[in-house]
């Protein structure tokens, strides 16, 4: 359980689904945003951590406004810190 890679699963989740709700390919979202097809493919799996504007290009790939990226279902109180 870690807070990074559920959030980026999270991330990721919603852009396969809008991705398929658009009909898109990875290729498709590979050629409007520049990034190559199997790194498409390890941020929708949440393997890897993306920078602002990678968030911004899949957003605007997925013709979505960004904050529907992140609307999806965390526990941010799972993950508080004991002492």
């Amino acid at each position: 359980m870690n807070i990074n890679s559920d959030f980026l699963k999270g991330i990721g989740n919603k852009i396969t689904e809008f991705r398929d709700k658009n009909n898109q390919t990875q290729n498709d979202i590979s050629f409007l945003t520049g990034i190559e097809t199997s790194e498409i493919s390890r941020y929708e799996q949440g393997k890897i951590n993306m920078t602002i504007s990678t968030f911004l290009k899949f957003a605007q790939a997925l013709n979505v406004h960004p904050k529907q990226l992140c609307d999806f279902d965390f526990e941010i109180g799972k993950y508080a810190k004991k002492d």
